[in-house]
């Protein structure tokens, strides 16, 4: 049986972020969590969606409390003609395939010069590369990162082709989060 990708509606508030990391012109939402309930998994999800009937395709972020939260930067904002503070109504459905995801350039070049990480990554499926690529960019600190990366090239060569202990909803680990909302 094919599982039917249906669409789910809300309301919400556009969300200007209490720090915004020098671009101020972007606004965010936390999906209800009946409607992060109907996504296929609690990590990233790519949706198509309309806002105010205005089409977009955007990579929901985990929120660390069992739902999402999206992004909505300053070119879609204009496009529907919203502001942060506004009142906004959306419809976002799963797509059928997450689109391959763009691979980070130190991880890429850690993957060119191992053959056997590199067979390894080609040989996982797109949501593992996503859940791969998140644990890496998740690292807080450039150490950490650089050493998930050369843990991620010596797990890929040695065959394993899922990242072991990483919560990609950040549920148990609270490696992630929606912002925090501007008062």
């Amino acid at each position: 049986m094919t599982k039917v990708n249906a669409p789910s509606r809300f309301e919400a508030r556009l969300l200007h972020p209490a720090t915004s990391g020098g671009d101020d012109c972007w606004a965010f939402v936390v999906l209800p969590k009946n409607v992060s309930a109907t996504l296929p998994r609690r990590g990233r999800t790519t949706v198509d969606g309309t806002v105010n009937g205005y089409a977009f395709q955007a990579t929901l972020e985990p929120d660390g409390k069992r739902s999402h939260w999206l992004r909505l930067d300053q070119e879609l904002l204009d496009a529907a003609g919203m502001h942060a503070g506004d009142v906004a109504m959306f419809e976002v459905t799963p797509v059928e395939r997450e689109p391959e995801p763009e691979v980070p350039s130190d991880l890429q070049q850690a993957l060119d010069v191992s053959p056997e990480a590199l067979a390894g990554w080609n040989e996982t499926t797109t949501i593992a590369r996503l859940d791969w690529i998140h644990w890496i960019t998740s690292a807080k600190q450039a150490r950490t990162r650089a050493q998930r990366i050369s843990n991620a090239c010596s797990m890929l060569s040695s065959g394993k082709l899922r990242v072991c202990c990483f919560d990609s909803s950040g549920y148990y680990s609270k490696a992630f989060s929606a912002p925090k909302a501007a008062d």
